[in-house]
């Protein structure tokens, strides 16, 4: 039977570490890359959205303005009420998107505390 001697101990804790530590960076990439992607679809929606909003000011404010005008009210206020209620679609839905973009929501935050819970353990077989 061999006795390990306290080099041997320590370079196994730290080949370990090491490992651990290349395994929690791996898994951090692969968090990241799928938050990256969730953006990617997230920035699809926002430019769609514009895109549809474009065709749709298009051809329900001409009809909508002239529906306005009809019931009485003048044609550049009619035009300034439907112009109102397409922005204030507009502002919503890119907030929306904006929200769905924020730092946090890619931030990699299982590797975060995996990490962190592995730095404890690390630092438990070393005392």
């Amino acid at each position: 039977m061999t006795t390990r001697t306290p080099t041997n101990i320590l370079s196994d804790v730290m080949n370990n570490a090491s490992r651990l530590v290349r395994r929690e960076v791996d898994l951090a990439r692969a968090e990241v890359d799928e938050n990256l992607r969730q953006a990617a679809v997230a920035i699809g929606l926002i430019v769609a959205a514009i895109v549809i909003l474009l065709v749709a000011l298009n051809v329900l404010a001409g009809a909508l303005v002239a529906a306005i005008t009809e019931l009485g009210v003048p044609a550049g206020w009619s035009a300034l009420i439907v112009g109102g209620v397409f922005a204030v679609i507009a502002i919503l839905m890119l907030l929306k998107g904006k929200n769905d973009l924020s730092a946090t929501s890619l931030a990699p935050t299982k590797s975060a505390r995996n990490l962190r819970r592995d730095a404890m353990a690390v630092k438990e077989a070393t005392q």
